[in-house]
């Protein structure tokens, strides 16, 4: 028998556009930062950077803060401790120093375990139950790295206040999260968004087919997204261009919809994920804003982000 190489994601898809709490259970412990002890730096051996995973300490393996702070503990008298760690996927160790300042033993790194945000769903596949978010990667803000995962989930949350868009500056959407209720894991988090099992109900979703690229046409289209509470309500644009080649910026739009502009500004964090449909066809996501013209934003081809999500 020959191997079959063939994307499994169906030709109709759930419509997304709701609005989703999202974590990421980072791969080890992300260094975000330092902080001077004693007015030095402490950074180990051979020293660690923003960026750099933290996997296991004196070669037991750590993957949360809690796990990281009760092995560290175990040292203190010792007053140093083997840190392995990850660094463009190759593992490396340093030896740190536990730094006694007035009795309280200290690292000199800022870490976290996890990171939280909200974005919008584009779509469910019906049949596999793999959706996708986003539309492009999740970064990490003090290194601007995409953030390794371990896994992650998505969850109820719902808009309570806009910050609009305005030239040179980003608005976003501002949430309340209700973390117990959960929609679904995370398994993988690339440049053409994060992707997961969707296990809540699909009741109140609609099925709309899939456009190839080749049916993406200059003119009108619609924006799916939620502005207030958790009602997704669909928006006019205006797609400008079309570029086949990009891996990332399919679709140049406008927001024309005087609704929306006059609650947002324009695209907004958060609408990142929201799908974009055109003569009754998904035919991609919301990716990113153009800051310098927020009325102005870029989309990738729904195509890849189905492709990606089934990789």
């Amino acid at each position: 028998m020959f191997p079959l190489n063939v994307l499994a994601y169906s030709s109709s898809v759930y419509l997304g556009g709701n609005t989703l709490g999202i974590e990421l259970n980072c791969d080890g412990i992300l260094v975000v930062g330092f902080y001077q002890i004693n007015g030095k730096y402490n950074k180990g051996d051979e020293p660690l950077r923003v960026g750099d995973y933290i996997t296991k300490v004196n070669d037991v393996e750590v993957n949360s803060l809690d796990s990281l702070t009760k092995e560290i503990e175990k040292y203190t008298t010792e007053g140093e401790v083997t840190i392995t760690y990850k660094r463009n996927k190759k593992e490396k160790e340093t030896k740190l120093k536990l730094v006694n300042d007035n009795g309280v033993y200290k690292t000199g790194l800022y870490v976290k375990d996890s990171i939280i945000g909200i974005g919008t769903l584009t779509y469910i596949d019906p049949e596999t139950k793999i959706y996708g978010a986003l539309g492009h990667e999740v970064i990490e803000s003090n290194s601007k790295n995409i953030v390794e995962i371990r896994n992650g989930s998505i969850f109820r949350n719902k808009i309570i206040s806009i910050q609009k868009s305005t030239i040179g500056s980003a608005g976003s959407k501002n949430a309340k999260y209700y973390y117990n209720t959960m929609y679904g894991n995370i398994f993988k988090n690339t440049n053409h968004g994060i992707f997961g099992i969707y296990d809540k109900g699909l009741n109140n979703l609609a099925l709309i087919p899939v456009a190839n690229p080749s049916e993406v046409k200059i003119g009108k289209a619609k924006l799916h997204t939620v502005i207030e509470d958790e009602k997704v309500e669909e928006f006019e644009i205006n797609i400008k261009a079309i570029n086949e080649t990009s891996d990332t910026k399919n679709i140049t739009f406008e927001i024309t919809d005087q609704t929306l502009l006059d609650k947002t500004g324009g695209v907004i964090q958060g609408m990142s994920g929201s799908p974009i449909t055109q003569n009754g066809k998904i035919i991609g996501v919301v990716t990113h804003v153009i800051v310098d013209n927020p009325i102005s934003g870029y989309g990738l081809f729904i195509t890849t982000m189905l492709k990606e999500g089934e990789k």
